[in-house]
């Protein structure tokens, strides 16, 4: 199976800036497509929307970042963790990385103990 970049196809770019000539003959000089018909735009919010429900409840409410820095370490960690560690009931309990990769759904029903336990938002946070 062919896995498409991420930056394969822009999708509902919109706004002056991402429609000159300047900005579209880049795209397209690196063989993006470019699709501004909005068809699928609310599918790409109802994934993000759950990213940041995540990021916010497992990360930002737990901690309290007092400065920039300490965000950003923060919040990589935690993306870090939810790509690489966390396993996903959407993704048969697959981490992202594992779906993206094509790497085997876990067998037997549910989810591993280890598995279970890396979920776990406090686990993380440590």
């Amino acid at each position: 199976m062919h896995r498409v970049s991420p930056l394969d196809k822009q999708k509902g770019i919109q706004g002056s800036q991402f429609t000159t000539p300047r900005f579209t003959g880049l795209l397209e000089e690196r063989q993006i497509r470019i699709s501004m018909d909005g068809r699928g735009r609310w599918l790409d919010n109802v994934f993000i929307e759950r990213l940041w429900r995540s990021m916010k409840y497992e990360c930002v409410y737990l901690h309290a970042f007092e400065t920039g820095s300490e965000l950003r370490v923060g919040l990589t960690k935690w993306i870090t963790h939810y790509n690489g560690q966390r396993p996903h009931a959407a993704l048969a309990g697959r981490t992202p990385d594992e779906a993206y990769h094509d790497a085997p759904t876990p067998s037997g029903p549910g989810l591993t103990p280890d598995q279970r336990a890396n979920s776990s938002a406090v686990r993380m946070a440590a």
